[in-house]
């Protein structure tokens, strides 16, 4: 063969390794890049559920200082309550006779 055959065949023989490597690196790029790219979905989808979780804590928080001031509301009455229900206990002692003289049957 001549030398010339020789170089043709060797550089194409070159040619398909180097193709080979390309190939094997570019679909290595391609797996990684899948794996970014669904990595980042799952990011954005946390993000998103974590902005929408937050958002709430307002709407949330202005329903929980209602409720909280109507208990505390309560509280201060049944405390109120509590203190007059002590003071008559301490003053009267025939209690029964006090509520029956106030409340006719």
């Amino acid at each position: 063969m001549e030398t010339h055959i020789i170089l043709w065949i060797l550089s194409l023989v070159i040619g398909l390794v180097v193709i080979g490597v390309v190939a094997f690196l570019l679909s290595l790029i391609k797996s990684t890049a899948k794996e970014i790219d669904t990595a980042a979905g799952q990011i954005w989808t946390q993000g998103k559920l974590t902005a929408n979780n937050t958002i709430q804590i307002p709407i949330f928080l202005s329903k929980t200082n209602r409720v909280v001031k109507s208990i505390y509301e309560s509280a201060v009455n049944i405390i109120g309550g509590s203190a007059a229900i002590k003071e008559h206990a301490e003053g009267c002692p025939g209690c029964p006779g006090c509520v029956l003289k106030h409340h006719k049957l």
